[in-house]
């Protein structure tokens, strides 16, 4: 087996089409758009139908990525989905997705890294190609976080959307770097600040979960803000560092979709220009694996990225969980 990096050779995204505003939640519950968008920059987010699962998103999006590439999915070695809203416990979003699109010789897996899964998935992917066992690894992230969000509780169900986003990886050609390098991170102290406890073999679904609003997420926010942004700064100056790079080096620098005050507070500690910061928690909010590869996506689109442009990006989760990934990008 021949060791070789790995690379993005293509990239793609898919949204719900409902919108929901700020002033479409003023009528559900107590807040403003005002308030909204200067605690967390958030003007509107993207809904799933009814019925509409993370497996839909996430096969969306892989549709799109294969019509891109000109490639069947009958191709594809390995399929990872991170998420943190399955279908179901079992079996896996990847199971679901392979067999929507038709992935008939892949095999596949769920990642659970929360906001970071889609960077551990993208890491978790490149190991594959660099051992010479795949060629060709699709890697999605995607949730439908309003499946588990409290419409009640202002402190959360303003924060989120639904989304999906995919890359496909494949071995580098001669002379080309792909995925540089990455680091990942996690501290299991921080789960008592983000979580969802209900649903687990730990209080399993009953009506007493149900009645206590369980299965919807818990925030500490002052607390996840703290640890977010001294997090995905460092975990994003210690890659740079290691491969003696500035900020400046940076074409695009991708952070996790949060909030634009942990964003701005991350990037004012990188030193970075904002022209070199990839933003779309406007019109999205935080849609959790899936906010990464939409911006990334979004930029390609956009012809933001070029070849041989480098890119950093950087997530920080429930875990808690945090890292960053350094990429040329070769198409």
């Amino acid at each position: 087996m021949t060791i070789r990096r790995a690379k993005i050779t293509a990239v793609s995204h898919y949204l719900p089409e409902r919108r929901v505003t700020n002033n479409d939640l003023e009528k559900i519950v107590d807040t403003s758009d005002e308030w909204i968008i200067e605690r967390t920059g958030i003007r509107e987010r993207r809904v799933a139908a009814k019925g509409q699962a993370t497996s839909d998103l996430a096969a969306a999006a892989a549709q799109r990525l294969l019509e891109k590439r000109g490639m069947h999915a009958s191709e594809l070695d390995l399929i990872i989905v991170a998420t943190v809203t399955p279908d179901m416990f079992f079996p896996s979003s990847a199971c679901l997705v392979q067999n929507k699109i038709g992935a008939k010789n892949a095999w596949g897996f769920d990642l659970s890294g929360a906001c970071s899964g889609f960077v551990y998935a993208v890491a978790t992917a490149s190991q594959f190609i660099s051992s010479g066992r795949h060629k060709k690894v699709l890697v999605i992230g995607a949730d439908v976080m309003t499946s588990i969000l409290d419409f009640q509780d202002r402190a959360t169900c303003v924060l989120f959307g639904d989304g999906a986003g995919a890359v496909l990886l494949e071995p580098v050609e001669d002379g080309e770097q792909g995925i540089i390098d990455f680091v990942l991170k996690s501290d299991g102290g921080g789960g008592q600040f983000l979580y969802m406890p209900g649903g687990g073999s730990l209080n399993p679904t009953s009506t007493e979960t149900v009645a206590k609003k369980m299965h919807y997420v818990y925030q500490d926010g002052r607390s996840v803000f703290k640890y977010a942004v001294r997090g995905m700064a460092e975990v994003s100056q210690e890659i740079l560092a290691k491969h003696r790079l500035s900020p400046k080096d940076l074409k695009l620098y991708i952070p996790h979709q949060a909030n634009l005050r942990i964003i701005s507070a991350a990037v004012d500690k990188m030193g970075l220009d904002p022209s070199q910061v990839a933003i779309n928690i406007d019109r999205y909010a935080n849609t959790t694996a899936g906010t990464i590869p939409i911006c990334l996506s979004e930029a390609v689109e956009c012809k933001k990225i070029q070849a041989k442009d480098l890119i950093l990006l950087a997530s920080f989760g429930a875990g808690f969980t945090w890292g960053s990934l350094l990429l040329r990008w070769e198409n």
